[in-house]
């Protein structure tokens, strides 16, 4: 799925949490949701490294298979 920003429809490009527009310059908060059940997941941060959480029995999950909607 490529987001793209609302603004200006240029693709958004995912930098940590959130996108980012090149051609807005404008920063664009996203919710990671499971793939499987849609729900919220938990971020967790360690030694640079991003990897996301389903609380809801799914464990953890690839970056790859992040469902991001924007807030």
């Amino acid at each position: 799925m490529e987001l793209k920003c609302p603004t200006c429809h240029n693709p958004l490009e995912l930098v940590g949490t959130h996108a980012h527009c090149f051609g807005c310059d404008k920063d664009y908060p996203l919710n990671a949701l499971c793939p499987d059940c849609h729900q919220p997941l938990e971020i967790l941060k360690a030694c640079g490294a991003v990897d996301y959480f389903c609380e809801h029995g799914h464990g953890l999950i690839s970056k790859k298979r992040v469902e991001f909607v924007p807030l």
